[in-house]
């Protein structure tokens, strides 16, 4: 396998990366968060418009880097920040469907697993089970983070799939999961973000907002969204630095 000596999709100097890594699907996000979390956050990499940013979180550096949609993004960065730039722990935050009567849109849910039918870890290194694990000690840090800040978190199996699942019949991919994973939302990246990690010995984790339920029609409003959003970002901050 050829592996060149400079990463092909992040263009950041070397040192410019922290170890400590947010990971939101939307690049535009992470400008988001550089904008209004960090201080000091610069602009690291904007190769694909991939926007990165790193600067300081009560005085620990942090960067904040976009994951794009789907696992095959998610793969090709996460990738990159663990060999090219020796970063040791992610966060995605993210958003999820519900597919749990219990858990209420605009929740927010910590991932205790990740199940998904992809051939992304088969692909990846000959891996054919169908869960992946993200790092008990990180998720440990959320969760008790989660209690300092008094944030209400589900904690639980996720399903990451490779189609948007709005889009199709998701039911009948969810009927096929095994009933005792009791799967409570669905997302697109975490699964290849905890299978990566595990390759190289890092630590990752994954916290989504439910941004829609099968068993609701609530919309957020502009306001609702943001500031759910917000509870999530500040929540890994929290914990990414503990």
């Amino acid at each position: 396998m050829f592996i060149g000596e400079e990463p092909i999709h992040i263009n950041a100097e070397k040192g410019s990366i922290s170890p400590l890594v947010l990971m939101p699907g939307d690049p535009l996000r992470a400008k988001y968060i550089a904008e209004n979390f960090l201080s000091d956050a610069k602009e690291v990499c904007n190769l694909r418009n991939m926007l990165g940013y790193t600067g300081t979180y009560k005085g620990i550096k942090v960067s904040v880097i976009g994951s794009g949609m789907g696992m095959p993004s998610m793969g090709i960065y996460s990738w990159e920040l663990f060999h090219y730039f020796n970063v040791k722990k992610i966060i995605r935050i993210g958003t999820c469907g519900v597919v749990d009567p219990n858990v209420k849109v605009p929740d927010l849910i910590l991932a205790t697993s990740s199940y998904s039918e992809t051939n992304f870890a088969y692909t990846f290194d000959n891996f054919k089970e169908h869960i992946t694990y993200p790092s008990e000690s990180l998720n440990a840090k959320i969760i008790e983070a989660s209690k300092e800040l008094n944030y209400k978190i589900h904690i639980g199996n996720i399903t990451t799939m490779d189609v948007f699942g709005p889009y199709i019949d998701y039911d009948r991919v969810l009927n096929r999961i095994p009933k005792e994973l009791n799967v409570i939302g669905e997302e697109m990246e975490a699964f290849a973000l905890f299978h990566v990690a595990n390759h190289f010995n890092r630590e990752a984790s994954c916290i989504l907002t439910a941004v829609d339920s099968k068993f609701s029609d609530v919309v957020l409003s502009g306001e609702e969204r943001e500031r759910s959003l917000n509870e999530m970002i500040t929540l890994a901050l929290e914990s990414i630095i503990k």
